[in-house]
């Protein structure tokens, strides 16, 4: 299923990606190493295992799935997913990983039209809410999400907005 939206300046092709297509494959790969060679990505190409493995690891994960944007055939945006699950809902939840737009089309709407695909995808999954994060200094990214309703995470004012941590495993 495809989902062609207009904008102010073009259409943009958003589609839910099919890991065995091998143009959606590849795309999958390009805009994750261009979004990880961006600041905002961490500034480091992807390694020659990820780029050789990620697609696989991706469709042998039944609670993964990823969005793209093409512009007259051109992939220029991409967002991975992935379902887990809220305890407090007892429900499925979409987490969203990734959210990649190639630099010439920021600000053209790529990102909220995807997101709009994502939040589709969710409902059908019987998700109950979307998480996701984002770096402080992304503050154009910050600004889309808040836009499309996301706000930072909390159960009780009292207590703060909840940190995204991490532990890197050897």
């Amino acid at each position: 299923m495809s989902t062609v939206v207009p904008t102010t300046s073009r259409q943009f092709q958003i589609v839910r990606a099919d890991y065995r297509n091998t143009d959606h494959a590849r795309a999958v790969v390009a805009l994750l190493d261009a979004y990880a060679v961006d600041p905002a990505g961490g500034g480091h190409a992807l390694s020659a295992f990820t780029r050789d493995h990620l697609v696989p690891a991706l469709a042998a994960r039944p609670q993964a799935f990823s969005v793209l944007a093409f512009d007259e055939g051109q992939a220029v945006g991409l967002v991975n997913c992935f379902e887990g699950f809220s305890t407090f809902a007892c429900q499925p939840l979409v987490n969203v990983h990734d959210v990649a737009v190639l630099s010439a089309y920021r600000g053209r709407g790529v990102g909220a039209q995807m997101l709009s695909l994502v939040e589709e995808m969710a409902r059908e999954r019987g998700a109950c809410k979307l998480t996701l994060e984002v770096l402080q200094g992304n503050h154009g990214a910050a600004r889309l999400y808040e836009r499309l309703g996301f706000a930072d995470y909390q159960l009780d004012p009292l207590m703060g907005h909840a940190r995204f941590m991490q532990k890197w495993l050897p």
